[in-house]
């Protein structure tokens, strides 16, 4: 990727961040990265495909897909750690971004929540397709795979949003493993005595 598409998806995401998809003007990210607004366009055409190419570069969706490799000489009880604990650092990490597109998520553009859709349906299914490889080599049994993809990140990311979006707590990392611990559990085993 070029220097410029590079300044561009930075300064967008910092952008976003700090005033989110509604307040961050092309013109001020066009400045930020030291361009002119017209180059912008000509890299990314609109300012939804590079809200698109933001979400593609600073999400969990490129951790999750570098970490699928690493995931292939580790039991399921420790993949399922691995995986929430990297989930978690990456929304701490992103805690303004996502702080403020769920201030505004109702209010975006028909377009814009269709491309926040693909992107969380497409974080779903790289999961699911784990989850399906598993299966397929008999380490867990059957079930509808994106369920379970959307059940493992849904709890996660409640936990994240209840204590840090919504009671601004700053969890810290003891906290987070035993409470990691305690929803693999509830995950692998289910609630039954």
């Amino acid at each position: 990727m070029t220097d410029t598409k590079e300044r561009l998806l930075e300064a967008t995401f910092k952008l976003i961040s700090e005033k989110g998809y509604l307040g961050a003007t092309t013109r001020e990210i066009a400045h930020r990265a030291g361009v002119t607004e017209l180059t912008l366009f000509r890299h990314f055409g609109s300012k939804e495909r590079l809200f698109e190419e933001v979400l593609k570069r600073y999400t969990f969706l490129p951790k999750l897909k570098g970490l699928l490799p690493e995931l292939k000489d580790m039991s399921y009880n420790e993949s399922l750690f691995v995986l929430g604990e990297r989930f978690i650092d990456t929304l701490k990490e992103r805690k303004s971004l996502i702080k403020i597109m769920f201030s505004e998520i109702n209010l975006y553009p028909e377009k814009i929540k269709d491309i926040y859709s693909n992107f969380i349906d497409e974080v779903i299914k790289t999961l699911a397709g784990y989850f399906k490889s598993l299966q397929k080599d008999g380490i867990i049994r059957q079930f509808p795979a994106e369920i379970a993809a959307r059940a493992f990140l849904g709890m996660i990311f409640s936990y994240f949003l209840s204590e840090e979006i919504l009671l601004n707590r700053t969890l810290n990392n003891k906290e987070i493993k035993i409470v990691l611990k305690e929803f693999i559990d509830i995950f692998i085993c289910g609630v039954r005595s």
